[in-house]
């Protein structure tokens, strides 16, 4: 009996992924990575092509330094293998190593040589595979994301602490998926960073995360940077609950847009030195919001344009008189009303002054009209 020989007319079009990485390392990485990697994945098997990091983030519709986020991160993870041209240390191979089980089984990255992987992959910084143009200089220390990615900042100076403590907790993974949802785009790995921040640091729970993301997101504000300004004013307040953190946003929007009617301003929330003005007026002088209301109504009667400077003037002088309650406004008006009157009372106009000049250099009349007329009819 011969031979059967198989053979297809139609080219492969499908990409396998490993069970492992599935089940272990899909599920606690960013969705972003995992895009980078799917990509390269279904590339390494595909006709003979150069990629250049500025084609994938094309591709992705992502960030050159995003793409190199996801192969930083990769490599970590042991999925991947980087390798850097010795003369200016710019990414020239990409190669894949074999997906360690989830107990972390398997040969790592590092013990596999450049040569053996290339050989076995077909990967190399000339031909097949995966090569960089000299377009982003990458360093040789490119193992570690935290290099290549963004520090938070902590105005505490308390330096967050890394997600890989919460990445398993499904309670943390449930959070970033709903963090996505309410901000409309994938998270980076600093907003990954920064709300395990809030976890870590300020001891917000997921429930508290995810009202404050709600929160800044109906106000108009996705940016993770202000998302944290709110954390840190509301750790400041000691909040530590959603109920705490409903009033407190309530009486913030309260206080700030009572202020913006006043005086006439709409369709966007107060800026930073408003906001300033604003707590100036509420925690430090004390006053309520109808006595802020009341000097908005003046400095509008006044000046008739909002002027925060002008009102935080009359509120400085109002502090001084010891006011309180609006009746103290009207005693001091009262009070004002009256020394005005007596000032005018007391003010005796000064006679017209009679100076010579050569058009007035004689003696005026010194008869009266009057009396002149008087007697003119007495004696008829």
């Amino acid at each position: 009996m011969k031979n059967l020989v198989l053979s297809s007319h139609s080219q492969n079009h499908t990409t396998l992924v490993d069970n492992h990485f599935i089940d272990c390392h899909m599920v606690k990485a960013n969705g972003e990575f995992v895009k980078v990697y799917l990509f390269l994945l279904r590339h390494l098997n595909a006709s003979p092509s150069v990629l250049t990091i500025s084609a994938i983030a094309d591709s992705l519709d992502n960030t050159e330094k995003d793409i190199l986020r996801a192969l930083n991160y990769w490599e970590k993870e042991g999925l991947l293998s980087l390798q850097c041209d010795e003369s200016d240390h710019s990414l020239c191979g990409i190669a894949f190593c074999p997906v360690p089980p989830c107990e972390g089984g398997g040969r790592s990255c590092a013990a596999l040589s450049y040569e053996d992987t290339a050989r076995s992959r077909g990967v190399s910084c000339e031909g097949n595979g995966y090569s960089t143009e000299s377009q982003t200089p990458v360093t040789s220390q490119m193992t570690d994301p935290a290099s290549v990615a963004e520090p938070v900042s902590d105005s505490r100076g308390t330096a967050p602490t890394s997600i890989k403590a919460f990445r398993d907790r499904k309670e943390f993974q449930q959070l970033l998926f709903v963090a996505e949802q309410y901000i409309g785009r994938p998270l980076t790995r600093t907003d990954i960073d920064t709300i395990s921040y809030f976890f870590d640091q300020l001891h917000f729970s997921a429930d508290l995360i995810e009202y404050l993301i709600e929160y800044c997101v109906e106000n108009q504000h996705t940016s993770m940077h202000y998302i944290k300004k709110v954390a840190l004013a509301w750790a400041d307040a000691h909040v530590t609950t959603v109920e705490e953190a409903r009033a407190t946003s309530s009486i913030y929007n309260k206080n700030c847009y009572t202020v913006l009617n006043a005086f006439g301003i709409r369709g966007r929330g107060p800026a930073a030195s408003e906001i300033a003005y604003i707590k100036k007026w509420t925690e430090q002088y004390g006053f309520t919001l109808d006595i802020i209301k009341e000097a908005c109504d003046r400095t509008m009667s006044s000046i008739h344009q909002p002027s925060f400077d002008y009102t935080d003037k009359i509120l400085s002088k109002w502090l001084t008189q010891h006011v309180r309650v609006l009746s103290d406004i009207e005693r001091i008006d009262t009070a004002f009303r009256q020394e005005k009157e007596n000032k005018r009372r007391a003010a005796v106009p000064k006679p017209a002054a009679n100076i010579k000049t050569k058009f007035n250099n004689f003696n005026g009349r010194s008869y009266d009209i009057d009396s002149l007329e008087e007697r003119l009819l007495k004696t008829r």
